[in-house]
């Protein structure tokens, strides 16, 4: 959907907006450090499954250079899916397109550029309207979602990609709260989503609970017609919202657990064996299923 064309979205069950844009100048300067610091073998390493660290940079690349042309430019000239083109297969084909078009820039050309189209971004969604209709956001069932999660999900991005270049050459996860805690808190978006096909009397609740200080709950309700983490309303008595009581199941995961298994780095069923679970297990399995990205 053309965001241009939509009206604002107003999506409350998708919880309490998420202001992402400060910590984007931040990210873009720890991924640009990350990359400069690489040695030259360093950019033949496997980052994610047939991709290459030099791969990932050129994705990102790729990432900015589309986010100015829609967002800025009002470029409409993009490539466009393919009769019968599931918009998974079509993010897949033209990201590796991209990346093979790239194949012939060296990893330091990519770095500059990166470091060019980056800042450009930073600076597009430092002025953004969190409230405006924006891209979709297909994991959370938001399309047109607003602005202010299609802005946290850009941001996920970067985080992420710049954890697999780390893990690519070695390094651990990168723990710092400031960025863990907002990524966490974008990924648990998903969650509504996730359980959409889960049936459960009006009131019901499912928490998930994160470790650490970069952690927190996030309590998704069933309201009827979706699942919502929205609070429910102090008057909302009447459709049996405020007498939930006690979750109906809880699912505890420390916070690389949490982030790993909503970008796939590792699968629901080896989440859920490092996790601390109560409740009802139909409902626990629906919530491991949780998946924050296109795949």
């Amino acid at each position: 959907m053309d965001p241009q064309l939509a009206p604002d979205p107003v999506l409350p069950w998708l919880g309490t907006p998420i202001d992402a844009r400060p910590l984007f100048a931040a990210e873009h300067a720890a991924l640009l450090a990350t990359l400069r610091a690489l040695e030259p073998a360093d950019w033949h390493r496997e980052a994610v499954p047939g991709w290459t660290v030099r791969d990932l940079a050129a994705h990102l690349v790729g990432d900015c250079y589309g986010r100015l042309a829609r967002d800025r430019d009002r470029h409409e000239l993009g490539p466009r899916p393919g009769p019968g083109e599931t918009l998974e297969a079509f993010i897949h084909r033209i990201n590796q397109e991209w990346v093979d078009a790239w194949a012939r820039v060296s990893p330091a050309a990519v770095t500059d550029t990166l470091e060019l189209v980056g800042a450009q971004v930073t600076r597009l969604f430092a002025t953004a309207d969190l409230d405006a209709a924006s891209l979709g956001v297909s994991w959370a069932g938001a399309d047109p979602a607003p602005m202010w999660l299609d802005c946290a999900r850009e941001f996920t991005e970067f985080w992420t990609h710049r954890q697999q270049v780390r893990h690519a050459v070695g390094q651990d996860s990168d723990p710092d709260p400031r960025f863990l805690g907002v990524v966490l808190d974008t990924f648990m978006r998903a969650l509504p989503h996730t359980l959409r096909h889960t049936d459960a009397p009006v009131g019901t609740r499912v928490q998930v609970r994160v470790d650490g200080p970069s952690g927190g709950t996030w309590t998704a309700t069933a309201t009827g017609d979706r699942w919502s983490l929205a609070l429910p309303d102090a008057d909302s008595s009447d459709a049996g919202l405020s007498d939930a009581g006690l979750s109906a199941a809880v699912v505890e995961l420390d916070a690389e657990t949490a982030w790993r298994l909503c970008t796939r780095g590792i699968s629901p069923a080896a989440a859920l064996a490092r996790a601390r679970t109560s409740g009802d297990r139909r409902l626990v399995e629906a919530v491991i299923q949780i998946v924050s990205v296109v795949h």
